[in-house]
């Protein structure tokens, strides 16, 4: 995402404020109480990872109170990204405190998380799903294009590695299907897995998301690297990387796509139906990867698509009012942060910025119906959420996630 664009998109805000609306001023205020009210009730301080709801003390583990391993890289998106507004801002002090709390997310998770040892399939702390892994993958893939540590270019390579190819430690074939394309979502039994095989589940949650890694890497790898020449490469060229992300593409957009619609398939099993139920997050990532896509090649059917999967979002899945949707399952509140990212790319990246308008609703909505005495949303952004009212981790990012992204109107 362009930080340029980001900062003039503020200051055109600021000059041609309209009659009627909040000041500028009080906004970006806004903004930061929204991410400030986040982590003062889900980040553990002592841990630096997040809690599942703002009903524990504490994030210990899995099972008690720390937030899916999944999300947490979405909490780390949440800070890098409110580094990039302090810096776009030319708040120094701010920006040194948002690094700091960078820094400090990627200890804790990795503290937290066997090491990043993604061969360390414990089902607590460690590593038991493909997309659990890839969704890491992307975000340390950006760490390491925003700050430039090469351990996070190492970590993500790797983890991609593993997703792709398997793991000779856990003994399972790895998420890619090179008799038939495509992605598959995990590996059965955890312990002792046999092979995946045709009919096992493919998910859009880890094929757009894998080409999203594939593209995120691609633009970050040096130019004239060799090809690693082990059977299990720990690393890709940028030919490899940019090869792999078209390929999976293809296999999703035949496979998981209504190319009518625009809308996303949850998953499809070997030569059945896709499953047809829509979910944001899907959304998001496919919009991410065709993004993506088009800037690496130019080639306008990417773009459209991108275009194609918004339309269906706003104008299908979201509300009477206009607003982004929100989805009860486990976990399931974190979509619209992970929309946010996505939709920030084609907005500003690409510039589609009719879905300006959609976002302001959801955000003015969301915002006005927070819990004041803690400045924390819930995600029925339509709703009062009442002051001290269990809410969880999940359902309350979407709003800030979207204020850091789209900091004024």
């Amino acid at each position: 995402m362009n930080i340029s664009v980001l900062f003039l998109w503020a200051v055109s805000a600021i000059v041609f404020d309209s009659p009627g609306k909040v000041s500028p001023k009080v906004i970006n205020e806004e903004v930061w109480a929204a991410y400030d009210g986040f982590n003062a009730t889900f980040l553990d301080p002592g841990k630096c990872i997040y809690k599942t709801d703002s009903s524990f003390e504490s994030a210990v583990d899995r099972h008690n109170g720390a937030a899916a391993i999944w999300c947490q890289p979405i909490y780390w998106d949440m800070a890098m990204n409110a580094y990039k507004l302090a810096e776009a801002q030319k708040d120094k002090a701010r920006k040194k405190t948002m690094k700091a709390l960078c820094d400090d997310i990627f200890a804790g998770n990795r503290a937290h998380y066997a090491n990043f040892d993604f061969d360390d399939n414990n089902e607590n702390t460690g590593w038991f799903i493909y997309d659990d892994i890839m969704w890491w993958t992307i975000t340390l893939a950006r760490a390491y294009e925003l700050f430039g540590d090469k351990e996070y270019l190492k970590l993500s390579e790797g983890s991609f590695s593993r997703v792709w190819y398997g793991s000779d430690k856990v003994g399972d074939s790895g998420s890619y299907d090179k008799e038939n394309g495509g992605m598959f979502w995990q590996w059965q039994p955890i312990r002792n897995p046999a092979p995946n095989k045709f009919g096992d589940g493919k998910m859009a949650c880890i094929n757009f998301p894998t080409v999203v890694a594939a593209l995120t890497l691609y633009n970050n790898v040096p130019e004239r690297r060799k090809q690693s020449s082990e059977s299990t490469p720990k690393y890709q060229t940028k030919a490899q990387y940019l090869e792999k992300g078209r390929e999976i593409y293809a296999w999703g957009v035949e496979n998981l796509m209504d190319k009518k619609t625009g809308r996303i398939a949850d998953s499809r099993h070997g030569n059945g139906s896709p499953a047809w139920k829509a979910h944001v997050y899907n959304q998001a990532s496919f919009i991410g990867a065709s993004v993506l896509l088009y800037k690496a090649t130019g080639e306008k059917f990417y773009l459209d698509n991108a275009i194609l999967a918004a339309d269906y979002t706003f104008n299908t899945m979201s509300s009477e009012q206009k607003i982004l949707s929100f989805e009860r399952g486990i976990e399931q509140g974190i979509y619209t942060a992970i929309f946010a990212q996505y939709i920030a790319m084609l907005v500003y990246d690409c510039g589609q910025t009719q879905y300006v308008p959609y976002l302001e609703r959801t955000i003015n909505c969301g915002w006005a119906n927070r819990d004041k005495t803690r400045n924390v949303c819930s995600g029925e952004y339509d709703k009062p959420l009442q002051p001290g009212m269990v809410v969880d981790s999940y359902s309350a990012s979407g709003i800030p996630a979207l204020m850091l992204l789209f900091p004024v109107f």
